[in-house]
């Protein structure tokens, strides 16, 4: 009976030494792993408790957490597709490496951006064409930002990679940086979903800091009517003229816009439902869980991290003040006719970003409807943020 009892409490000691638990203890690394399962836990209650981008966050919030479960080896470790090659010939590619294959290989952003086209209306745009002056515009904080991160030490991939959080579009920031700095590319997915779901927050103060109380209650007359045709033909002008342009920018430009035709064309409701759903809906798992399984605590805790946090909402920052100044000139040539917080939308978090539009505007005068003006901007931010991708995958992969 002693016998038994001694090889039972063995056991339950070799158990307990071969766990996580005891990592904690017997590794110098371990408190690392224990902060990250800490920051997990705050990005879990941040979209659950908060609603901050909860699709995405909850999902790379849990990736996270797996990735920095001691002994679990489930953490991402390989940075392109040699990488996975390696792992999967000895046999260690787990789960997670394979759903991360979609993210390296470039496949989950697009779908994304397929389901995002299928459920955008480019009326308010087609109606208003110089709201793509607006969009352009909100995407100078992406340029800003890389000549800061250069000077901060950053190599140029890793530096285009961390200025695209300025377009506040997760899956085109999530694709450059895979492309061009995949090591980074679970810091930089954080950052951007956290600004994107910090947009109520970060642009009132901007937005109200540069305009005037007789700026911010102009009221904007209706938007003209936009024919079937003309949503039909928009789509495939727009892909073909920007893939032409930046045959770089045609993967995403061209699902978007395929993802609208399918929405507007009146011969493809079922698959167009199908995108804006399930497909969406699974995608955004497999992207969210993977990304996140990204976070090891070696690539996460360090200096790095801060830099990126930082100089993301200086991208962001400058990416509204650039849109809000731009409104503001072409208030200036329509005498009056534009209301320039219009601009602020520019920014592609679709369709927050036009939402706080909207509601700075009503504070001034309760009788101003600016969404639906505001939305030309918002999803011209969509295809600027697209097109700028293509520019810095053109100019530094």
């Amino acid at each position: 009976m002693a016998e038994v009892l001694s090889g039972v409490w063995q056991a339950i000691v070799d158990i307990f030494a071969n766990s996580g638990y005891a990592y904690f203890f017997n590794d110098p690394q371990g408190w690392k792993n224990l902060i990250m399962i800490c920051v997990a836990f705050f990005f879990l209650w941040l979209g659950i408790k908060h609603g901050f981008e909860p699709l995405l966050m909850i999902p790379i919030a849990f990736g996270m957490l797996l990735a920095n479960l001691p002994m679990a080896n489930l953490a991402v470790h390989y940075h392109d597709l040699q990488g996975f090659i390696e792992i999967f010939k000895a046999g260690k590619a787990g789960l997670l490496d394979y759903l991360y294959f979609g993210v390296k290989a470039g496949i989950y952003p697009p779908l994304i951006f397929l389901g995002i086209g299928s459920m955008t209306d480019f009326s308010p745009l087609i109606a208003n064409p110089k709201s793509f002056i607006l969009g352009a515009a909100a995407q100078l904080g992406i340029f800003f930002t890389y000549v800061g991160s250069i000077v901060l030490g950053f190599n140029a991939q890793q530096a285009g990679s961390i200025a695209i959080i300025g377009g506040a579009d997760g899956p085109t920031a999530i694709f450059v940086t895979s492309q061009l700095a995949p090591e980074l590319l679970g810091t930089i997915a954080v950052a951007a979903y956290s600004y994107m779901a910090l947009v109520p927050v970060i642009q009132p103060p901007i937005m109200k800091a540069l305009t005037t109380k007789k700026e911010r209650s102009v009221v904007m007359g209706n938007l003209r009517p936009v024919s079937k045709l003309e949503k039909i033909l928009f789509p495939i002008m727009v892909t073909v003229i920007v893939s032409l342009l930046l045959p770089d920018a045609a993967t995403l430009v061209g699902m978007l816009m395929l993802g609208n035709l399918l929405k507007e064309s009146g011969r493809t409701e079922r698959i167009a439902k199908a995108a804006q759903n399930e497909l969406m809906n699974i995608v955004t798992i497999f992207l969210g869980i993977s990304v996140g399984a990204t976070t090891s605590a070696e690539s996460f805790l360090n200096l790095n991290t801060i830099k990126i946090v930082a100089l993301g909402l200086i991208a962001f920052c400058i990416g509204t003040a650039g849109g809000v100044l731009f409104g503001k000139i072409m208030y200036i040539a329509t005498k009056g006719k534009v209301n320039p917080l219009i601009g602020s939308a520019g920014v592609s978090a679709v369709p927050m970003a036009a939402r706080v539009s909207q509601k700075v505007g009503q504070q001034e005068n309760s009788s101003n409807f600016l969404l639906m003006h505001a939305m030309g901007p918002n999803v011209s931010g969509v295809i600027g943020s697209a097109v700028a991708a293509g520019v810095l995958l053109t100019l530094l992969r």
